[in-house]
């Protein structure tokens, strides 16, 4: 872990420097040859005046000052026979022992950390001051560190929020003798998460309603904390309706009510659910709309093979590329239709099991085979370009977007094959309308018809 490491920054440097200043050192072995320096059970044996006198079982007999004892304990009234822990301080000048009150605190203190450190427990503290690095922590006037990256589980938090707080920590490392100690508050506040997790988990059941706050919010869901646990709420579970993205429907910090639709006990993921506490929209639409059917519904998403449109309240169709336009089937969906627009569409098919309804744009709007078939009836003769040659015939337009085929059997009575090669890509032409199938968007043209019909045309005028 980061606290342990051997390098220390510069500002714990300067935190150690601040507590050489303002904490004493505790005697040691050598600052003690002579007398002093631990900690020891004493019996107030008499009181003389503002002084208690306490036999510690030592040669000699000690004092302590009465308003020393009550730093520590302010509501016991002392008297003689009482037990108190005495911290045997050095050998005055006139043969007593000088024992220290607030050094028998400190030593318990220190007493505690150890014991803390060494069973994993936790112990009190208040923050009482900020550092780059950190927070200063006093525990019962011992003085500890507690660097930022152990103040919570959670990204460096707002440090204004745990000035002055008292809160319970993990002793991390300490050093007696540098008066150093390290402490986490993450170590518990992820103790006490996982208990609260395994007592959550425990009775945890598929179905159940739980309330949480959204603590993440991704591209494809968001994270709500249970208390303790963590559940992911994926984005096509948030709502009937389509969502594009969870933060258009959810904020962090929101407190949200979810049903716990997929639970492994073995990972612990939790898969939740928001839409599943409201009615299904399928399942009311039954009877509420058949195959030709045409509705209104508006664009939800545009995508390359097509267009959602909403055609109930958490009910969309899929218009698919081929059924936007008559005309340019390979055209992208975006170059006829916009976001939120409202629109006709036709239903195509219905398929409850999949939740799958086909729909069809063009077909709302006139079929250009059908309106060239009323404009121009069979054997019309009209005027065309010619787009494409192939082996078997030439495509030739003859209205916007509308191809119609002259077959290469309909080009002369004579050899098509030579025939074919006298005409060029971008030729003018006449030819005249053999057939139109709208169903089947087909136009089908001659050219050697076109004697035919001239000779009709002449006989007419005659009679």
């Amino acid at each position: 872990m980061s606290f342990l490491r051997e390098e220390k920054t510069q500002e714990q440097n300067l935190f150690e420097q601040m507590l050489d200043q303002v904490s004493p050192k505790p005697v040691t072995s050598s600052s003690a040859t002579f007398f002093g320096g631990f900690l020891k059970k004493g019996v107030i044996v008499g009181i003389r005046n503002d002084t208690a006198i306490v036999d510690a079982g030592l040669k000699a007999e000690g004092r302590i000052l009465l308003a020393d004892l009550k730093k520590f304990e302010p509501n016991r009234e002392f008297k003689v026979g009482d037990e108190i822990d005495v911290y045997v301080d050095r050998l005055g000048d006139d043969g007593d022992i000088v024992f220290s009150a607030e050094k028998a605190a400190r030593e318990k203190v220190w007493m505690r950390l150890e014991q803390a450190m060494t069973d994993n427990t936790t112990i009190e503290g208040t923050i009482f001051a900020h550092v780059k690095a950190g927070f200063a922590v006093n525990i019962d006037g011992v003085l500890a560190f507690l660097p930022k990256s152990q103040a919570d589980s959670r990204p460096w938090p707002d440090a204004q929020k745990f000035m002055n707080a008292t809160m319970k920590f993990k002793v991390m490392k300490m050093d007696r003798n540098r008066n150093n100690v390290v402490v986490s508050s993450r170590a518990v506040l992820e103790e006490e998460r996982a208990g609260a997790r395994q007592r959550f988990v425990e009775d945890l059941k598929e179905d159940q309603v739980v309330e949480g706050v959204v603590k993440n919010i991704t591209d494809y869901g968001a994270f709500v904390d249970l208390g303790g646990v963590d559940g992911l709420l994926h984005v096509i579970d948030i709502s009937w309706k389509r969502v594009n993205h969870p933060g258009d429907v959810l904020k962090v910090g929101d407190t949200v009510k979810v049903k716990v639709i997929r639970f492994n006990k073995e990972t612990g993921r939790i898969s939740l659910g928001m839409k599943q506490l409201e009615e299904d929209p399928w399942e009311q639409i039954k009877d509420k709309v058949q195959i030709g059917d045409v509705l209104e519904g508006e664009v939800t998403n545009i995508t390359d093979y097509g267009a959602f449109v909403e055609i109930f309240p958490g009910i969309e169709g899929l218009v698919y590329v081929t059924e936007v336009s008559w005309t340019q089937k390979n055209a992208h969906p975006i170059n006829f239709l916009k976001q939120n627009q409202v629109i006709k569409v036709k239903v195509m098919d219905i398929d409850l099991e999949k939740r799958r309804i086909s729909l069809s744009y063009k077909r709302c709007q006139p079929n250009p085979w059908q309106k060239f078939l009323e404009e121009h009836p069979i054997d019309s003769v009209i005027e065309g370009v010619i787009r494409n040659i192939t082996e078997f015939g030439l495509f030739v337009s003859v209205a916007d977007g509308l191809d119609g085929m002259v077959h290469l059997h309909d080009i002369t009575e004579g050899n098509p094959d030579n025939e074919i090669k006298r005409y060029q890509k971008g030729d003018a032409i006449k030819v005249i309308v053999l057939d139109v199938n709208p169903e089947k968007e087909r136009i089908n043209l001659g050219i050697k018809q076109l004697n035919s019909a001239s000779k009709s045309g002449e006989e007419k005028a005659k009679e």
